[in-house]
């Protein structure tokens, strides 16, 4: 046989081996082949899908899977309240990615039922963002473009926490919403940012990675840096409803910071950039100790 030839072979066979990963609930996937038609149910996996080099192979996504450009033309199978499984039959995937903290466990049941592969995608650590890729990689058959992707990740995560590794501590509240005040415990990703920066999240024990606190709360603990998303409507009232509390230490230093909340919370490839930013914020709050 002609050496040409073997190649291709070899090729072929290689491209419809089975794979076999561990997701982040810590249970065994296996594809009898890299995965061709994905549907992804959270808009942080369709950003890692893409990255990965999967983007071509993304048949459905949840709404808000708007990054990068090209995921806004991918066809949607549903929210974050309700999916519509007979478009999932439809689509006839061969691997479903799921959140569990944006899909509900009824949806999750209710995709799990269906016979299709499911893939739990949690990343809540920094460095967790770089082995998703590679996973992904692994699952699709695109391991290059992943091992790329990763690595480029991994090197501008390693500058951001050489240069912030001997800051001074700033005490931080996240505010995700304000009406009723919702914060982040120690498990989402942005605090593992705030823990890069040199920062501290006053209410990361909260055993609830999403709770809500009181007011109350949030100026006895007196925060160094309140740190906020953008506005959405003009009901939002945002950061401004600190302004009242002049004795507290953020608001007395103007140490309000509104930040792009998808950069910070989102746990795909950006999410170094929004660490970068809210570092630089935090940079702000301790340079305005001696004021």
């Amino acid at each position: 046989m002609k050496a040409p030839l073997l190649a291709l072979l070899l090729f072929s066979v290689s491209a419809q081996a089975a794979v076999s990963v561990v997701d982040d609930a810590g249970q065994r996937v296996t594809l009898a082949r890299p995965a061709q038609r994905v549907i992804s149910m959270a808009p942080h996996v369709t950003e890692l899908l893409f990255a990965a080099g999967g983007g071509p192979r993304i048949v459905g996504a949840m709404n808000y899977s708007d990054y990068p450009a090209a995921a806004r033309s991918i066809p949607l199978i549903g929210s974050n309240s309700q999916i519509d499984i007979e478009r999932v039959i439809a689509m006839k995937p061969d691997l479903l990615i799921v959140w569990q903290s944006g899909n509900t466990a009824r949806q999750i049941a209710q995709l799990q039922g269906l016979g299709i592969p499911v893939f739990h995608s949690e990343p809540r650590k920094l460095d967790e963002v770089a082995t998703s890729l590679l996973r992904f990689g692994q699952l699709l058959g695109t391991e290059s473009v992943a091992r790329a992707a990763a690595g480029a990740y991994q090197a501008k995560l390693a500058a951001l926490r050489t240069r912030y590794a001997q800051r001074p501590p700033v005490t931080v509240f996240y505010q995700a919403w304000d009406s009723p005040l919702y914060t982040l415990n120690g498990e989402q990703i942005a605090s593992d940012a705030i823990r890069a920066c040199g920062g501290r999240n006053i209410f990361a024990e909260l055993k609830t990675v999403a709770p809500q606190v009181g007011v109350e709360a949030v100026v006895q603990k007196d925060p160094e840096a309140i740190v906020g998303g953008k506005l959405y409507t003009p009901q939002d009232r945002g950061l401004s409803i600190w302004q009242p509390y002049k004795g507290m230490t953020a608001v007395r230093r103007n140490n309000l910071f509104t930040l792009d909340e998808e950069l910070l919370t989102r746990p795909g490839p950006r999410v170094v950039d929004g660490a970068a930013a809210l570092c630089a914020r935090l940079d702000e709050a301790r340079a305005r100790r001696s004021h």
